[in-house]
């Protein structure tokens, strides 16, 4: 595979009719050394960089043959056992060879828990199978591990440590190393980078990594949600029932309020499960309709009109005023954890659309080679997993 596109790189550099005498054919070495390369041959060296550190970035495609959701690693164990990972992925079907572990970072939808939950090759830390579990209601039968750097569990032979994101309650970061003594983190998505070691090869997001876009610069907005709550008598916040609704109950209580908070059924049952020490949270209406009240954002205009309503969002698309509270890092500080971490190569594989290629791109820029999902050329079917 890769010596095929090695072959339609060198018939599109020479396709590339640039001239400086008039005769294309007199082009030597020295012309193409000042052109700017190409992503695909940009892309062609990382991955030979990435198969020298002995890892091989691979996409999937299912039986309808288009590409699963983001990546499977195949690596060698310590002990020189072939492994492969998918990371973030729905399952292969049964009657295929199944990859070793279908590793999933938090419990949010875009990454695919709710159908690789349904595996004994699954793992995930025990808070996120217990966020599968309430929110898709069906049981986890996968293997769970605690989060942190004295945790860990092996997969095969692979001794696989965690790292805590702060994402979301459980979100998980995956480190482990090849035979070749190679570094590999995979992160999901991240919110706190402070806890993640230095790796080798690097496997993460860009959900605010385009530069370019000022959506994508933002600080928390701590003081207004404080004000929010100290301005009014009866406030609401909307806030999605998995992640942001527990970061808003652990703020509310940093700042001091007591009191009961209600939520609606499927926050309040995710809260109490997940939060140590959350104070008293109730049902929508059981604490007489006064003070502290969170929902999702569709379900702010259920509520009584004297109450205040907020939501709790980096966008600026609702009617009711946003209050900036995100669970990612912006695309400064996207830069900084990688620099943080020191990767060889930083394989960016999440989300969907264009910005993991543009992260990528910021990435080289600055001299972190750097690969996007989009690039990523070794393409596996199921049947060859």
């Amino acid at each position: 595979m890769v010596f095929a596109c090695d072959f339609k790189v060198i018939k599109l550099v020479h396709s590339n009719n640039i001239k400086n005498d008039g005769n294309s054919k007199n082009h030597n070495l020295q012309t193409y050394k000042y052109l700017k390369p190409h992503p695909l041959i940009r892309g062609i060296s990382i991955s030979k960089r990435l198969i020298d550190l002995g890892v091989l970035a691979v996409r999937q495609k299912n039986v309808r043959g288009t590409f699963k959701p983001h990546l499977a690693v195949k690596f060698r164990s310590t002990d020189g056992n072939p492994r492969v990972f998918s990371i973030d992925s729905t399952r292969v079907p049964k009657k295929y060879q199944q990859p070793d572990a279908y590793l999933i970072t938090h419990a949010h939808s875009d990454h695919h828990g709710k159908s690789a939950m349904l595996s004994d090759r699954a793992v995930c830390s025990d808070k996120t199978a217990l966020a599968l579990r309430i929110r898709h209601d069906r049981k986890y039968i996968g293997s769970t591990v605690g989060v942190g750097a004295n945790e860990s569990i092996d997969i095969n032979g692979v001794t696989v440590t965690t790292y805590s994101t702060g994402h979301t309650v459980g979100s998980t970061a995956f480190y482990w190393e090849n035979e070749v003594g190679t570094r590999i983190l995979v992160t999901g998505d991240v919110k706190d980078a402070s806890q993640l070691p230095k790796c080798d090869v690097l496997i993460t997001e860009a959900n605010y990594g385009d530069h370019a876009d000022s959506t994508c610069h933002f600080e928390d907005d701590i003081t207004g949600f404080n004000n929010a709550i100290e301005m009014n008598g009866s406030v609401a916040f909307g806030a999605y029932a998995f992640g942001k609704a527990q970061r808003a109950v652990e703020l509310i209580r940093e700042f001091g309020y007591n009191g009961a908070i209600e939520m609606e059924s499927k926050s309040l049952a995710l809260t109490q499960n997940l939060l140590e020490n959350c104070g008293e949270l109730v049902g929508l209406g059981e604490s007489g309709g006064e003070g502290m009240c969170i929902v999702p954002p569709w379900d702010l205009g259920k509520l009584p009109r004297d109450i205040a309503k907020y939501v709790l969002t980096g966008r600026d698309d609702y009617y009711y005023p946003a209050i900036n509270i995100s669970d990612h890092l912006d695309a400064t500080g996207l830069v900084k954890m990688v620099e943080g971490i020191d990767p060889k190569v930083a394989i960016i594989y999440h989300p969907n659309g264009d910005r993991p290629a543009k992260f990528a791109q910021h990435l080289n820029s600055i001299g972190i080679e750097s690969i996007s999902i989009d690039n990523i050329k070794n393409v596996l079917s199921n049947e060859f997993i």
